[in-house]
């Protein structure tokens, strides 16, 4: 009997839209062996999670299947029933998303959503199903598991909803486990402990692990093999350390050289001062009883100083729930705050909304998702212009065109792609959309919250170039939060290391990096940079 549980031969996967046809999958030919993981990477686009999710027949009715089988355990998933297709979902294959927030019901308890798996496939209930989950729970690394019973989805942390899906998956004892990007959205210590987990219940369960990422430091770190897809086609397939050691393909070399490479300029302390804040405050009161009485606070930010000069970069750093974005917030006067906050030499503080919005134009702001902070009713050509009828009344219709052909040839976008609309642009050019909205004020300040998280490992490269290249000419100051070191420290002379709303460790890029003196410093610099090395 064959050692091989899945088998796909061959598979090409269509999809028909308005009466046209195109193919996404081309021919791909791999397998998987009983206790192995098998990685698939690729870009955005590649074909990767169409694959993946063809195996349990779940894709749309427009898609089809012009050729191929998709074989687990003999069986041809392709030509199987509803009744039989049932029978292997959730019980010999199940599936990890890549954001449990949007996979776990938030109108369900966690006990009942993994309880449901079980009644479901097992005809598990009652004591018993509560038995099982708590079994669950404890297995994946969920803390006093018994407390976490009746918790909903938004009371845990991106890590837990993780592991509660990583349960949900394991409930009913599968042979073969989909993991679809499952520590994309998490920080790199939460990122590690997920990867080590997946290994730990893999070993013990005598698990297969297809692992879908864009991430070849995880890959080298999780897969036996791998397969590096690009355009629906695989490429390169084989061992992942004789991949990694001697790759083949161009586009397999790309991929391995596409982390954000270069230094920060170095720090100039003669530069005039952008930002500076003092014994800076974000606490929101906890109210309780009849009369909602504040009883405590959370202290999410909690008295931090910075200064930061233009031309320089300011790195936050920390993990999800640190303050990073409450500082990048307060910091704009996009919430209030206690302390004192001085732009270029004013104390903007205590200004009102009506107050700051005169200065609103000089302080732009990029945000994490560009799809979701891109309109999708207005043209990209109107988006960039938009601050301009706001701060720039005096300009006429030709000359704001004008700016805004600018911004996107500085971005690296053609000018004509202005009369589009954002759902017509991948991930990357998004974002250099939204980066020449904020450049066509020239401000002086911008804060960029997790630009980079949700893209691509080349495109993350391409946008840390171009930041870097604008930052140059412009003379602009940024403030770049993110969880992501590698970025960080391509970017930023100044880093401050947060975790609870407190500044932790705080200094020169070189100095954090090179010699870090707090044990949460040292731990995130650990899981951020042993995942590319081990």
């Amino acid at each position: 009997m064959s050692d091989k549980i899945l088998e796909i031969e061959d598979l090409s996967i269509a999809f028909t839209v308005s009466g046209k046809t195109s193919t996404a999958v081309h021919g791909s030919t791999f397998d998987i062996k009983k206790g192995e993981t098998v990685a698939l990477v690729g870009e955005s686009g590649s074909g990767k999670s169409i694959s993946a999710l063809s195996v349990l027949k779940l894709l749309p009715a427009a898609a089809s299947y012009p050729s191929g089988k998709i074989l687990f355990k003999g069986q041809n998933i392709l030509e199987a029933s509803e009744d039989e297709l049932r029978k292997v979902r959730g019980n010999d294959i199940t599936m990890i998303f890549q954001e449990p927030m949007t996979s776990l019901n938030p109108l369900h308890t966690i006990e009942k959503q993994i309880a449901e798996i079980l009644e479901l496939h097992k005809g598990m209930t009652g004591k018993a199903a509560r038995k099982r989950v708590i079994e669950l729970l404890t297995q994946v690394g969920i803390r006093d598991p018994e407390t976490r019973l009746n918790a909903y989805p938004h009371q845990m942390s991106g890590g837990q909803r993780q592991r509660v899906m990583i349960a949900m998956a394991l409930a009913n004892e599968p042979e073969l486990l989909i993991a679809d990007e499952p520590t994309t959205a998490l920080d790199v210590t939460v990122q590690a402990q997920i990867l080590e987990l997946l290994k730990e219940l893999q070993e013990k369960n005598g698990l297969s692990m297809l692992f879908i990422t864009h991430d070849l430091g995880i890959v080298r770190r999780i897969a036996d093999r791998c397969c590096v897809m690009q355009h629906g086609h695989i490429v390169e397939q084989g061992e992942t350390e004789k991949i990694f050691i001697k790759p083949q393909h161009e586009y397999t070399k790309h991929l391995l050289s596409a982390e954000p490479k270069g230094s920060p300029p170095d720090s100039d302390e003669t530069s005039p001062v952008v930002l500076e804040a003092k014994d800076m405050k974000v606490w929101f009161p906890i109210k309780k009883g009849l009369m909602r009485r504040t009883v405590d606070h959370v202290k999410a930010v909690d008295g931090i100083d910075l200064v930061l000069r233009e031309g320089q970069t300011l790195g936050v750093v920390g993990e999800s729930g640190s303050g990073k974005t409450t500082l990048g917030m307060a910091l704009t006067r996009l919430i209030s705050s206690q302390g004192e906050i001085a732009f270029v030499g004013k104390d903007i503080n205590q200004y009102s909304f009506k107050q700051m919005r005169g200065l609103r134009d000089q302080m732009q702001v990029v945000f994490q998702d560009p799809y979701g902070s891109l309109s999708p009713r207005m043209s990209v050509g109107e988006i960039i212009a938009e601050g301009l009828t706001i701060h720039n009344k005096e300009l006429n219709r030709n000359q704001r065109d004008e700016m805004v052909v600018n911004a996107l040839q500085e971005t690296g976008l053609d000018p004509e792609t202005r009369h589009r609309y954002p759902h017509e642009f991948s991930g990357g050019q998004r974002q250099r959309i939204a980066i020449a909205r904020a450049i066509v004020l020239e401000p002086k300040f911008i804060m960029l919250d997790e630009p980079t998280s949700a893209l691509d490992m080349s495109v993350q490269a391409q946008v840390v170039d171009l930041l870097r290249d604008l930052q140059k000419r412009r003379n602009l100051a940024y403030m770049f939060i993110s969880h992501d070191l590698k970025v960080v420290k391509a970017l930023a002379n100044e880093v401050i290391v947060m975790r609870l709303g407190k500044v932790v460790e705080q200094g020169s890029s070189k100095q954090i990096f090179e010699n870090p003196q707090t044990d949460y410093t040292k731990a995130l610099m650990a899981a951020a940079f042993d995942i590319k090395t081990k």
